[in-house]
């Protein structure tokens, strides 16, 4: 008859933890990869063993570290690569001008078309879009140096004739380099269009209306309800075009900046009859 010291001695070495057959419990450290001969002797399946050593805090932190490492190797992209999230403030600014821009001119486009909300007043707009265009003032120029019979007028109108041909240069030459698309509610049915007239930047009736306005105002002796109605047409020549949707409001305000120096600079260079017919007795 057995004794019950070989039936406890033969339940200590039987069980999954025993340490073979001392009758003591072993506990496997979770820090350590438990060697392949403690595996045998604990008659344990070698594969789970190694399931539980690859699931070790060790193991654990090792494989954290190498993603570390990985993802902190992924993220030094190259500097052009990286977005910017720390913009200068001359750039937040002309980001926020240029949406105010677009939206104001947006709202502002009340006769872009005829089922705009001022749309009946399309036709108006139009005819004030034609009195600043440049075609009219040039043959208005042009008819009335023919026709003048005074050497002041004739130097008057020989002067409104080149500047009104230097700010086509400026305006064709300005337009070409910046290239600004008109707004996307315009409808290209203006009157004697050019290729550069496919751009906005900038406004070409602003630019004529704001330096013939000066012009007028300097040379011609007007009565002040003249002189009133000269300003207040420059103003409408500018509004028209925002109203009927062919520039931005800041092509506009550029355009009138634009046409008050380059008044400036007509007077700088101003000719005179007598200059003007040594200049051609030269090329003869």
């Amino acid at each position: 008859m057995p004794s019950p010291k070989a039936k406890s001695t033969g339940r200590s070495s039987g069980s999954p933890g025993g340490g073979g057959g001392n009758g003591r419990y072993e506990f496997m450290s979770l820090n350590r990869r438990t060697p392949p001969h403690m595996l045998q002797r604990q008659g344990s399946d070698p594969t789970a063993a190694r399931l539980r050593a690859s699931e070790s805090p060790t193991r654990r932190r090792g494989s954290g570290s190498s993603t570390s490492s990985t993802g902190g190797g992924q993220q030094q992209l190259p500097e052009e690569d990286c977005m910017r999230l720390n913009p200068s403030i001359v750039g937040i600014a002309l980001s926020s001008l240029l949406a105010m821009d677009l939206w104001l001119s947006k709202r502002m486009g009340v006769c872009a078309c005829e089922d705009s909300s001022w749309g009946s007043m399309r036709p108006l707009m139009k005819l004030i879009e034609i009195s600043g265009h440049g075609i009219p003032w040039l043959a208005g120029a042009a008819y009335c140096l023919y026709k003048s019979d005074s050497i002041a007028g004739q130097e008057v109108m020989l002067n409104l004739l080149m500047a009104l041909i230097l700010d086509l240069l400026l305006v064709g030459l300005l337009k070409a380099l910046v290239r600004r698309r008109r707004p996307a509610h315009n409808r290209m049915d203006m009157f004697a269009t050019f290729s550069v007239d496919g751009y906005s930047f900038p406004s070409g009736h602003a630019t004529r209306a704001a330096m013939c306005g000066r012009f007028l105002l300097a040379h011609l002796v007007l009565a002040p309800p003249l002189r009133v109605l000269v300003l207040l047409w420059a103003v409408l020549v500018g509004c028209s075009r925002v109203l009927l949707g062919r520039h931005h409001v800041t092509d506009v305000a550029f355009g009138f900046a634009m046409g008050y120096a380059q008044y400036d600079l007509v007077e700088a260079l101003w000719l005179s009859p007598a200059l003007l017919q040594g200049m051609l007795g030269h090329v003869a």
